[in-house]
């Protein structure tokens, strides 16, 4: 595709790769917000979710010529990179969780 995927032909597909992508940080900044790690963990785990649907995006979008290979591995790699990282912050939510609840298992009434 001559015009890639700012062609207007891709506006919705374009549209899908830029929601995902702004879903990651929407939803970590609103999950840091909550009151519990619980529910912070729920908002990283959906931002994990939307990092996957952006790998999948791109990789379509790779696959139907609408960016190009050396864009891919650019973009794939940030991807990449931000799923490690949220993958880490879960464990750590996910530890400090436990750990509270251990705490409270401790505490006599």
């Amino acid at each position: 595709m001559a015009s890639g995927i700012r062609g207007r032909q891709n506006a919705s597909f374009r549209s899908q790769i830029v929601r995902a992508a702004m879903s990651i940080p929407t939803n970590i900044v609103e999950g840091r917000e909550q009151r519990s790690d619980a529910s912070f963990g729920r908002f990283l785990r959906i931002a994990l979710g939307s990092a996957t649907e952006l790998d999948y995006h791109l990789m379509a979008a790779r696959d139907l010529g609408a960016i190009s290979n050396s864009d891919y591995a650019i973009l794939i790699s940030d991807v990449v990179e931000v799923r490690m990282l949220l993958q880490g912050l879960i464990r750590r939510v996910d530890s400090a969780q436990a750990k509270a609840r251990e705490l409270q298992r401790e505490v006599p009434e």
